[in-house]
């Protein structure tokens, strides 16, 4: 009984962590923005690479994300500051892009790479990669066998719901063109894009309050 009251909250508790920051509903918008120009297969295609991708990025910054900072001297604070940094200037990079249809733009969208940008940062950003390593350094020490096997199947789970999470709402992103039109697409993809920069410059201020303190 134990194992399975650990099982759900521990679930709940990386779902709940991950799913507001990595918020894949808002980055819905940027996806279709700038995957205008795919068709339809390719656009599917990038939404199944982008969750594999994202699933191994949260596992990884999950169970081993603190041994690696630990390693290289490295605190989460100096890593929200280089991630905001990111973050804000693909958000201004973003919000200021040329949307015309022409060919090169649709050269462009063809040969776009499903991990950089549209994995990192825009899915599993810094802030995202900062929460999997914090609760993955919340695991507890001294731990026996069945506890931490129960822990990390949670966890591992939690991770493939917010996978499946991200790769539904790219997926069927495309709806939204026919619900808001090209125009209203336009105005919500722009409005993402300068939340996402906002979102930047919040992400590298909290690195940087953290690091005075």
């Amino acid at each position: 009984m134990w194992q399975t009251n650990l099982f759900v909250s521990t679930f709940l508790i990386i779902y709940a962590g991950l799913f507001p920051i990595v918020n894949p509903v808002g980055s819905a918008p940027l996806f279709l923005g700038m995957t205008q120009f795919c068709t339809e297969g390719q656009r599917n295609a990038l939404a199944t690479r982008i969750g594999v991708n994202s699933f191994f990025l949260l596992l990884g910054s999950l169970f081993v994300g603190s041994h690696v900072l630990e390693f290289f001297g490295i605190s989460l604070p100096v890593v929200r500051i280089a991630g905001g940094l990111v973050v804000t200037s693909f958000g201004w990079k973003l919000l200021n892009s040329d949307d015309r249809p022409d060919g090169e733009a649709a050269q462009s969208a063809r040969t776009i790479d499903a991990f950089y940008p549209l994995t990192m940062p825009l899915t599993v950003g810094p802030g995202s990669i900062s929460v999997a390593i914090t609760l993955g350094s919340q695991r507890p020490h001294g731990a026996d066998i069945p506890h931490l096997m129960t822990l990390g199947s949670a966890a591992i789970a939690g991770i493939i719901a917010m996978t499946l999470t991200i790769y539904f709402c790219y997926r069927f992103a495309e709806n939204l063109v026919r619900v808001l039109g090209k125009t209203g697409t336009n105005v919500l993809v722009r409005l993402s894009a300068f939340i996402m920069l906002c979102i930047g410059i919040e992400i590298l201020w909290n690195g940087y309050s953290a690091l005075t303190h």
